[in-house]
């Protein structure tokens, strides 16, 4: 009855829940929860906020999932992370590595840059945007790496793989790429590409995952991604 009240307790939607319940109910899991609270205890301001710890599940649910795009951890300072990868709430300064992902949107589709950073759309439309890290300290990337989110989020991209078929995964730079052994190419579509970060010195620019993901979705009999995020 204990582990079943702690389930109910896990605010994310309800299809991943049910996916992922084993994970919730593990002594690892117990052990992330015990962390994120022994850091909030002793006064650590942390990103992002509680409530949008689950945003990237809560937008996609899993019978939704078309697509997953890997980030890394949350942005570090104040007001930027919002619980989906690369995403920043509207009128927060759009970040470079953002910056350059709306670059190549506008080359490889002719879509003109979003003003805001705000990706909730492409989230309802089918994209797990999904931090391989959940929380960070304010200030301090990766501060949280030792907390046991990467057990889990790869456990979530296990669970995509055992139980979905064709879903396209974009991993953008070396540490997305090492979750590629966690994927069967047999059964899912993977994009690779440099990281969007300018630090990357451009190599993201010209991958064109945008076009190619829509092609294939057109190709599997699935409704394309709207990328564009203009009113």
């Amino acid at each position: 009855m204990e582990s079943q009240i702690k389930l109910e307790k896990i605010k994310i939607e309800e299809s991943w829940k049910e996916v992922l319940k084993d994970e919730f109910l593990s002594p690892y899991f117990a052990e992330i929860k015990a962390h994120y609270l022994t850091a909030k205890s002793q006064g650590a301001i942390l990103y992002p906020p509680a409530k949008l710890l689950f945003n990237a599940f809560n937008l996609t649910p899993f019978d939704k999932l078309k697509v997953v795009l890997l980030g890394q951890d949350p942005y570090h300072q104040p007001n930027q992370a919002m619980g989906l990868s690369f995403s920043v709430p509207n009128g927060v300064k759009i970040p470079p590595s953002l910056q350059n992902i709306y670059k190549e949107l506008q080359m490889d589709l002719g879509i003109t840059p979003s003003k805001s950073g705000d990706l909730s759309p492409w989230a309802r439309e089918g994209v797990l945007l999904l931090n391989s890290i959940l929380s960070v300290e304010s200030g301090r990337p990766a501060s949280h790496q030792h907390f046991g989110w990467q057990h889990f989020t790869n456990a979530v991209i296990s669970q995509i793989n055992l139980r979905c078929e064709n879903i396209i995964f974009l991993l953008w730079g070396n540490y997305a790429k090492a979750k590629k052994v966690l994927i069967d190419p047999n059964k899912h579509f993977i994009l690779e590409a440099a990281h969007p970060s300018p630090l990357a010195r451009n190599g993201f620019l010209g991958c064109r995952h945008f076009s190619k993901t829509n092609a294939i979705l057109q190709q599997i009999g699935k409704t394309p991604i709207n990328w564009n995020l203009n009113p």
